[in-house]
């Protein structure tokens, strides 16, 4: 298991979240239960043997055979998380004490390629028992995880500040012109390399001990925070007495809030649960105006309400601790140290593209808050636009000017037809892939569904897990995860998921999914597609295992296919009628797309702002839990983008994506898009939806993981160094509006 797969174990216990996706580098680790050899040398001790034979029944210590790995989970039970992790950690401590203490010099075989070949079993463990804690928990996994999370820690911190160990691949680091190795190898060793300094290899003891404690704090805190946020999303829902309150909203939104309220024992009432953003669904079509006010004040007061599950002394914490730890390893901030290895490079890159855009968003949005206030006005509304009335004000406006409601277009968006008809039908004209749904594989919840997909050849790829609907057991957002991975060094098969949070509806009703829903199931598929396509060879640069920055690029590019008219028309049909959505609403639907840009500009900039902000000073700097609202407030008010009507898209306590792998790092999905919108002008300059573009976008850059530089992979697509207009234009922040 190496270093980047615990990287991201841990990751996932401090909840990393996606937006559209969690999107964490999968773990590099293979299906099968081998013993790891170093030279020819046996790395399971009698001790290592002991432990495995003492787990034998559990079945999270054992190679499976079910369909492509897929992890059995009819057969895994909540009792066997904990000593699957705690034998998986002690036998790999064995594997990586052979490796490090061998009398043989040390050789790219029998040091980096070894690594590589360990932790197979832990990996295993984690990587069920992480998706799962995301996907579908309950309060022993929680318990797991509190448990866990600071040992995990412990164990990571054990290997990379093993000295013996980093004296091995240190010396290899020096020879490494000579040693003959292919630029994949080579690549290897340097990242291997890098990932031991950053990790304070070359600290002293005493440095060293510190960052052992400051990072199994960190862990624990992290999963406090995470947990936290999940309990508040839960306690903060709002109940409602009269239906009348509800006027606004359709007859089955209204029977799941009921429905939602009657699970609780709360018969006769109604529920609005939240979700993990600022705003919230309802906000868009209820006419209450108090009600649209209590659900956004709930939402913003997340975490900070002064109950069990406040978040200010975590954060307070969490945030001097980073801090701490970069300037131990030799870097200003925890921001610098982070963006050190990413493809931003440093916080100057990052501020220039948020300070630009910045002005330009928060002017759009004050333009369309004008609109609204005009509309306000005219309805003899005695009170100025806020943040609970922006979203139902904004689907007026939107109405009124491209004549069409929001509420139009869901029946012709019903999940099965964008799931068949869109996202598969866009991936089998660009990749020659096909899809078969199958009903013989167990999973953890009667919901989830899977697919095996078949490769262009007709040979298996890899088994697809779908898991769309909300439910309290998962965490809020949408990411991808791969249950199983494949390298060219240790075999394997690939299984890959998709967790969305779509509200499931009443029985028997169909799933009519808004237009944002449809683009992140395309979004979160690209992630998907960059899973199941990767071919390397060194598990290190599996699938998405790419820079935070660059990990969200292939997957926005993927969203172009959701308007695309030949794929939009295929899938976009009444659910009832079968009628394709005629031509008139569907060009008002596309002409709508620049709609709003203003605000999802600004309250996506204003959270990237915040993260920057925390991360972008000294431990002296950070205030305690009492000062954290204040911090926050002038943050946003010093970059010029506090703006009453949009708040940040995630106010500090809530914000679990800065929690976890984003941290320094929520800049990504503009970055991203930066590469995503030329590509997509790529495409179009070569023709659009064909064979040639998917298969030369699969080979260049899809395929290769992070098995070469970041931006190298983009020349290699694109033939040219990326451009900002697009962007600029798609999100009609080039012009007067």
């Amino acid at each position: 298991m190496n270093k980047r797969a615990l990287v991201l174990a841990l990751a996932v216990a401090l909840a990393a979240c996606g937006e559209a996706p969690d999107h964490a580098p999968e773990q590099a680790m293979n299906e099968e239960k081998a013993a790891m050899t170093a030279d020819g040398m046996e790395s399971k001790s009698d001790e290592g043997m002991a432990m495995a034979d003492a787990n034998s029944d559990n079945p999270l210590l054992s190679a499976w055979d079910t369909p492509f790995g897929v992890p059995p989970f009819d057969k895994i039970k909540n009792e066997h998380y904990g000593p699957a992790l705690e034998a998986g950690m002690a036998e790999h401590a064995l594997e990586v004490d052979v490796i490090a203490n061998q009398s043989d010099e040390p050789t790219f075989d029998n040091t980096i390629v070894a690594l590589e070949r360990s932790g197979q079993n832990l990996g295993r463990a984690a990587r069920v028992f992480f998706s799962l804690s995301g996907a579908h928990t309950n309060d022993d996994i929680k318990a797991v995880q509190r448990d866990m999370a600071p040992k995990l820690s412990a164990h990571n911190d054990a290997i990379q500040l093993n000295p013996k160990l980093f004296a091995r691949v240190d010396a290899l680091y020096q020879q490494r012109d000579s040693l003959g190795l292919d630029a994949e190898s080579l690549r290897l060793l340097e990242r291997y390399h890098q990932d031991f300094v950053r990790s304070g290899a070359k600290l002293s003891d005493a440095q060293k001990e510190r960052l052992r404690a400051i990072n199994t704090e960190l862990a624990q805190l992290g999963t406090s925070f995470s947990q936290n946020v999940l309990n508040e999303v839960n306690e903060s829902a709002i109940v409602v007495d009269d239906r009348a309150m509800l006027d606004g909203l359709s007859d089955g939104q209204i029977q799941q809030m009921a429905d939602a309220a009657a699970e609780k024992g709360m018969e006769g009432k109604f529920l609005i649960t939240l979700q993990n953003t600022s705003g919230q669904p309802p906000l868009d079509a209820l006419t209450n105006r108090e009600l649209r006010q209590r659900i956004m004040e709930a939402s913003l007061k997340r975490g900070t309400r002064g109950n069990d599950f406040d978040n200010r002394e975590i954060v307070s914490s969490v945030m001097k601790l980073r801090a701490e730890r970069a300037q131990m390893l030799g870097y200003n901030t925890h921001a610098d140290f982070i963006l050190a290895d990413r493809t931003a490079q440093n916080v100057g890159a990052v501020n220039k593209i948020l300070g630009d855009l910045a002005p330009i968003a928060v002017e759009n949005a004050r333009r369309e808050a004008a609109d609204m206030q005009e509309m306000i006005n005219a309805e003899g509304g005695d009170f100025e636009l806020s943040a609970w009335d922006w979203d139902f004000y904004a689907e007026k406006v939107r109405q009124a000017k491209y004549e069409f409601d929001a509420d139009d277009v869901r029946p012709y968006f019903e999940l099965d037809n964008v799931l068949n008809k869109g996202v598969f039908y866009a991936a089998e004209k660009l990749y020659g892939i096909t899809f078969k749904e199958r009903h013989d594989i167990p999973m953890y919840q009667e919901d989830v569904r899977v697919f095996e997909i078949a490769d262009k050849d007709g040979k298996p790829l890899t088994l697809f897990i779908a898991d769309f609907y909300a439910r309290s057991s998962k965490r809020g957002g949408a990411w991808m995860n791969a249950y199983a991975v494949q390298s060219g060094l240790l075999g394997g098969e690939k299984v890959i998921a998709n967790h969305l949070n779509i509200p499931k509806p009443p029985e028997g009703e169909p799933t009519l999914m808004t237009f944002d829903e449809v683009a992140t199931m395309f979004h979160e598929f690209g992630h998907a597609l960059h899973g199941m396509f990767s071919d390397v060879k060194y598990p290190y640069f599996v699938g998405t295992s790419v820079p935070r920055d660059f990990v969200e690029y292939p997957s926005q590019v993927n969203e172009m296919w959701a308007t695309w008219p030949e794929v939009l028309k295929n899938y976009a049909v009444h659910y009832q009628t079968g009628e394709t959505i005629p031509q008139e609403l569907l060009d008002k639907v596309l002409a709508a797309s620049k709609f709003n840009q203003g605000f999802a500009t600004t309250e996506y900039l204003a959270a990237s702002i915040l993260d920057q902000a925390w991360h972008q000073v000294t431990a002296d700097q950070i205030p305690d839990a009492d000062g954290v609202l204040e911090f926050e407030a002038k943050a946003l008010n010093d970059a010029g983008i506090s703006y009453g009507p949009v708040p940040p898209r995630y106010r500090t306590a809530y914000f679990s994506h800065i929690m976890g792998g984003y941290s320094a790092g929520y800049y990504s999905y503009i970055w991203s898009e930066v590469l995503d919108a030329d590509s997509v002008e790529w495409f179009k300059e070569n023709g659009g939806l064909k064979r040639e573009n998917g298969d030369h976008f699969r080979n260049t850059l899809l395929s290769r993981g992070g098995s070469k530089e970041a931006m190298s992979l983009f020349s290699d697509f694109a033939g040219r160094e990326p451009n900002i207009e697009p962007l600029l234009e798609r999100r009609g922040l080039n012009s007067g509006g």
